[in-house]
């Protein structure tokens, strides 16, 4: 059976827990990283769920998750559809929810500030959050990351780049990598219409980091 846990009763275990989700490329991570250093607040990373084992998962609970250990190899992932990659990516979103919430109210419980770069969706956010503990950062253009996934510099990207080059045909690979960012689902998130307070990155070229940085330590109440 499904053990049912009251909205409110979480609300509360996660008063002192404070979330980031959004657009790709709007910053989240920047701001997570630097408000967790300048408010001396638990930094959750955006794939905090890690810290969950992996020999605990189950195959047959968390597919999505597991899917890793039971592929052929990255080329196989590569080769996904756009369709089939946001079914499984929605799937991992889901199953990550579970996850994400016990391990903040496991951190919760020592009483201090977290700050959560997130993938918990809004409506998911609504039930366990308040307005002032949640901020959404998005892109104009939303679409930019399809042209800037890459110009990052984090290990991510470089082993992503890394994997798409030994395939047997990386042109094919890479063209189809970037058709995943085109795929519109009819499940798709209202990021500016989420009725939390947000923040629009348009300024791609100058440093706004102090900016941004005051604007939501401001909303948040740090």
């Amino acid at each position: 059976m499904k053990i049912p846990i009251s909205d409110n009763l979480i609300k509360y275990y996660l008063r002192n827990v404070y979330f980031i989700n959004g657009h790709s490329y709007a910053g989240k991570s920047t701001m997570v990283k630097m408000l967790s250093e300048r408010y001396d607040m638990i930094h959750c990373g955006e794939n905090y769920h890690d810290a969950f084992p992996r020999e605990n998962l189950s195959r047959w609970k968390q597919p999505g998750l597991c899917y890793f250990d039971t592929m052929t190899g990255w080329e196989e992932w590569l080769g996904m559809t756009p369709k089939e990659h946001f079914d499984w990516t929605y799937n991992v979103a889901q199953e990550c929810i579970e996850i994400e919430i016990l391990e903040l109210l496991k951190l919760s419980a020592g009483g201090k500030k977290i700050i959560v770069d997130t993938n918990i969706p809004p409506d998911v956010l609504r039930e366990i959050s308040d307005y002032n503990n949640v901020a959404i950062m998005l892109c104009d253009p939303p679409d930019i990351c399809k042209t800037k996934f890459f110009d990052r510099d984090d290990p991510d990207k470089k082993f992503m780049m890394d994997q798409i080059k030994q395939c047997k045909d990386p042109d094919a690979a890479l063209k189809n990598f970037n058709s995943w960012a085109l795929y519109h689902s009819p499940v798709e998130i209202d990021w500016a219409n989420t009725g939390f307070f947000t923040y629009t990155r348009s300024d791609f070229e100058s440093d706004t980091r102090e900016e941004v940085l005051k604007i939501l330590a401001e909303h948040f109440g740090l």
